[in-house]
């Protein structure tokens, strides 16, 4: 049966292209075309079993679905992959929560590729820097930062015509491991091809879940970036 493991190696995820991103697929519950990146492939096992293949590097015909909660349950209540299938697929009921953990996976694994290619800049200083140089595709904050160098680093963001997109998915503990360093607070992820891999499942996953706590309370994100809601402007 297919596993994480044979998804996620010790090197990290497998690449997902611009080019493979790029080509379109039919999602099994709302019948539409639409590009892959958009989209979660999943196969079905030897023994049945409905499985995530981020990647799309795993054996058997792909099964395509819209990468978003509901979608996915959804398939897996109505047994659409049976259906898709032509045979046996049993999907677990936690289905969805699944591909988020595996995505959520796959993103610090993504960081961890990102750091040795030297594409990362960490701590306060470099990050705003890299922020202000308008260098940064994004800013990611551990989740159990302190508050006040959070408030301080997000206004930065007015000072920069392209702000880049805010993501506080992963604690100080989880973001050191896998960047093998310790007191991992505020880093940037910057711009380039890299970062446009990771974005692919950056706009996956934000189809599961928010990309940081609601009650920071500092804005949301648009089509144009981060945008900030505290009265008067003041971040």
């Amino acid at each position: 049966m297919p596993t994480a493991a044979t998804q996620l190696t010790a090197e990290g995820p497998a690449p997902v292209t611009l080019a493979l991103a790029s080509k379109e697929r039919r999602d099994i519950v709302s019948g539409q075309v639409m590009e892959a990146a958009r989209l979660i492939r999943f196969v079905v096992a030897p023994d049945g079993a409905v499985t995530a293949d981020l990647a799309r590097k795993l054996p058997g015909r792909g099964l395509w679905v819209a990468a978003d909660r509901a979608s996915v349950q959804t398939a897996a209540r109505k047994s659409l992959f049976a259906r898709a299938a032509k045979g046996r697929a049993i999907a677990a009921a936690d289905l969805a929560d699944q591909a988020e953990a595996l995505l959520q996976r796959r993103l610090l694994l993504g960081l961890g590729l990102a750091r040795k290619a030297g594409d990362l800049a960490f701590g306060f200083e470099k990050v705003r820097g890299a922020i202000l140089a308008g260098k940064a595709a994004f800013l990611i904050e551990a989740r159990d930062g302190a508050a006040d160098g959070r408030r301080k680093m997000l206004a930065s963001l007015r000072h920069t015509p392209s702000p880049p997109r805010l993501i506080g998915l992963f604690g100080a503990d989880e973001l050191g491991l896998a960047l093998g360093a310790e007191n991992v607070i505020h880093t940037a992820f910057l711009g380039g091809r890299s970062a446009e891999r990771w974005a692919v499942d950056v706009e996956r996953l934000s189809g599961f879940r928010t990309l940081f706590p609601e009650d920071w309370g500092f804005g949301s994100w648009g089509v144009g970036g981060w945008a900030p809601e505290s009265p008067g402007g003041e971040i």
